[in-house]
């Protein structure tokens, strides 16, 4: 029988969290869990709601994509979200904003849609409307003026991929969820080391003086995310370099030639991390500015020839 996969459970529970009137907020209509569904009832036959045991001959939902034709399972691969509306700071938000919201994020690519296949909606509540990733439809029933129907590529579900972070960024834009600190995506375990400096280190910034600023904290993480960029774009590089060379053909050449740009934009963006530090420091400290942009440059200097101005 056709089942319900776990990334698309884990997608309708991050939902039904938020948007559920259990859950505490003021709303004018919650979403109940009736109305976030991914299984068909027994006499649906056909379309990403059904997994193998009942997509019929020619599904289109199979047959238009590899990526469907070679991840069919008895997994249903799709998710319909009921109609809604609630207020955040305010500002109303309801199904059709959040599946033009939807809309909008397939339309620009966004890393967190590439699995999607085809959005059924209304922006209105009247007119039906179909985004579809393979350019093969563009309308649907009346019934999608009440509901969005939201269909996953069959392989990212049977491979399990992780679903959630389009809903949870949704969730967060509109104010449900509270935004990640950036600290925490600054953690680094090779600190900043910035001789006569009181306090090296990171992240701890207690036992500072007054007066005094932990260079850490300014620096070390917009120097390591440049710093992991940059590594990784140099393992592009040459991966595709070698590609390259293979394969002597133009295709693969202009591939490099795209990569190295962003390289240049990546080593020139970790050499500007310093004058920005530096605009924050008072004129007097613990440590000369000259000293400071010494250290810097040694520090920054491995990070494939980036040299710090100061």
């Amino acid at each position: 029988m056709t089942n319900a996969p776990a990334n698309l459970r884990a997608v309708r529970t991050l939902l039904l969290e938020h948007l559920d009137v259990n859950k505490g907020l003021a709303r004018s209509q919650d979403l109940d869990p009736d109305e976030v569904g991914i299984v068909g009832n027994t006499a649906h036959r056909g379309g990403y709601h059904c997994g193998s045991d009942r997509v019929v001959s020619g599904d289109y939902s199979v047959v238009e994509s590899s990526r469907d034709r070679t991840g069919l399972t008895l997994d249903a691969a799709a998710l319909d979200v009921g109609d809604f509306s609630i207020r955040v700071g305010g500002k109303a938000h309801t199904l059709a904003s959040f599946s033009v919201w939807l809309v909008a994020q397939c339309k620009a690519g966004t890393a967190d849609t590439r699995d999607i296949r085809e959005i059924i909606y209304s922006p209105d509540g009247k007119t039906v409307k179909r985004w579809d990733r393979l350019g093969r439809r563009s309308t649907g029933d009346s019934s999608h003026r009440w509901h969005t129907h939201i269909s996953f590529h069959r392989d990212a579900i049977k491979a399990g991929r992780d679903l959630t972070p389009l809903f949870r960024r949704y969730l967060t834009e509109i104010g449900l969820i509270k935004a990640k600190p950036l600290e925490d995506d600054m953690q680094t375990s090779d600190p900043i080391k910035i001789p006569g400096w009181a306090k090296t280190t990171w992240p701890d910034d207690r036992g500072l003086q007054d007066g005094e600023i932990s260079v850490e904290t300014s620096l070390a993480g917009g120097y390591t995310h440049a710093r992991l960029a940059q590594e990784r774009t140099a393992q592009l590089v040459t991966m595709v370099d070698a590609l390259a060379r293979l394969v002597g053909g133009q295709d693969a050449a202009a591939i490099v030639a795209e990569i190295r740009a962003q390289h240049e934009q990546t080593r020139a963006a970790v050499a500007g991390i310093v004058p920005a530090v530096l605009a924050e420091l008072p004129d007097e400290g613990p440590v000369s500015r000259e000293d400071l942009v010494a250290a810097l440059t040694a520090v920054l200097g491995s990070v494939d020839g980036a040299t710090p101005q100061g």
